[in-house]
């Protein structure tokens, strides 16, 4: 595997810095897709976290590796790109849900760097005390808020048929957490009222989750940062009705549109889910543009309701090299 590894980081080092892998991102825009930045690293390199997290110190090894290599813009100067032409590729940094993480601990590197950003928001979550149920199950199943509630949630899960695996008794760290990743993944199918229930089991953390509209305006303010939809309670768009549907691209739109200067004129989908139902609502919403998870960069071409990304986990962040090679396979014609 650390072979597979070596070779992968090398094609991608020699990709950006060759003249076929200038010549293929020339004009080209490149989309991340992040969640969390947690307060260290350790945190963020266990499995059930390391998809959806990274941690300051590999946050700020990506920032630097991505102002070494690409011109850093805000969205939508890759979505409307202008006359001014550049050499290098653009990038531009997208978060999803709206995590309090991101004032707290992503925003201070992202100015330090001068690196801006898109941040989308579940609206809901905002300025309430609502939690996002992936954290609060996990946590709690990881035992973060003590034996007690842990044996409760476990009780919760039975009742919904989600027995956990036996595996999460494992000795070894990593295998445990890994199967939390694997649990987690399967209640994505459960009913969003479920979901509900199982996180208000959990113990009550001493602050919410997500940012409050002031972080939001604040964060707005200061030039780096403008702020999208990504649903309001975060379902799967997909599986509600046309009415629950409309209801929820609106609700989400009004938010911003209530709580922001500048949305942008940008949906993101939960979970990255979508359908042709779902990419009509969205641009009866008045939304041109939408972010899906499928990979690929952005040529001005395609469909702009489904724009691709790249995820960025712990892994990718401390081996930015990793992130080129999957650009290069994005890249291919």
């Amino acid at each position: 595997m650390a072979i597979k590894q070596l070779l992968k980081r090398t094609s991608g080092w020699l990709y950006l810095n060759s003249p076929v892998g200038r010549n293929q991102l020339h004009g080209a825009g490149v989309i991340l897709m992040l969640h969390r930045v947690l307060a260290n690293d350790r945190a963020a390199d266990l499995p059930h976290r390391n998809e959806l997290c990274v941690g300051p110190k590999a946050f700020e090894h990506l920032l630097v590796w991505l102002k070494k290599h690409f011109d850093c813009v805000p969205l939508m100067d890759i979505l409307h790109p202008g006359t001014q032409r550049s050499e290098r590729p653009k990038v531009t940094l997208t978060f999803d849900d709206g995590w309090r993480d991101n004032a707290v601990n992503a925003f201070p590197l992202l100015k330090q760097y001068q690196v801006p950003a898109s941040i989308f928001l579940s609206t809901d979550f905002i300025g309430s005390r609502q939690r996002f149920w992936w954290e609060s199950i996990g946590e709690t199943l990881w035992g973060s808020h003590g034996e007690t509630p842990r044996m409760h949630l476990i009780e919760c899960l039975q009742q919904v048929g989600r027995p956990l695996p036996v595996l999460m008794d494992d000795l070894d760290v990593q295998r445990r957490s890994l199967t939390l990743l694997h649990f987690l993944q399967s209640l994505k199918t459960l009913a969003p009222d479920d979901l509900s229930r199982l996180t208000d089991e959990c113990p009550e953390e001493s602050q919410p989750q997500a940012l409050d509209w002031q972080q939001v305006r604040a964060l707005e303010a200061g030039g780096l940062v403008r702020f999208g939809p990504h649903g309001a309670s975060h379902a799967i768009l997909t599986g509600l009705d046309d009415q629950r549907l409309h209801e929820e691209l609106s609700r989400s739109r009004d938010a911003l549109l209530n709580g922001c200067n500048r949305p942008l004129p940008v949906y993101c989908y939960p979970n990255g889910d979508h359908d042709a139902r779902v990419r009509q609502q969205v641009a009866a919403h008045d939304f041109p543009f939408a972010l899906g998870t499928g990979t690929g960069i952005y040529r001005g071409a395609g469909e702009p309701l489904a724009l691709p990304r790249f995820g960025v986990s712990q892994r990718t962040a401390r081996n930015p090299e990793l992130l080129s090679w999957r650009i290069y396979r994005g890249a291919r014609p």
